[in-house]
């Protein structure tokens, strides 16, 4: 994966974890009762995904490539972990 597309990935990660009070507010707004923190992580890969493809077409003027994101799962698996601790 090209070096800017992984570190602008980690960036919103780290970004996200931070302002982790932002999905309990979208989570809220949806639906009282689905606060769970399936849902929640649900709501952040949706986020974390969209941020990829963005970035991928921003910073490579291009959709992603089957490697590049099977190298996107392989940094949200490394850091499955730390997302769900946040919630």
């Amino acid at each position: 994966m090209d070096k800017r597309l992984e570190q602008k990935i980690n960036e919103k990660i780290t970004n996200t974890l931070d302002n982790i009070s932002e999905i309990n507010q979208i989570a809220k707004s949806i639906d009282e009762k689905k606060t769970s923190s399936d849902f929640k992580y649900g709501i952040i890969i949706g986020r974390l995904y969209n941020s990829f493809y963005y970035q991928c077409r921003r910073i490579l003027k291009r959709d992603p490539t089957t490697q590049e994101f099977s190298e996107f799962l392989e940094i949200l698996s490394r850091r499955k972990n730390k997302i769900l601790q946040k919630l």
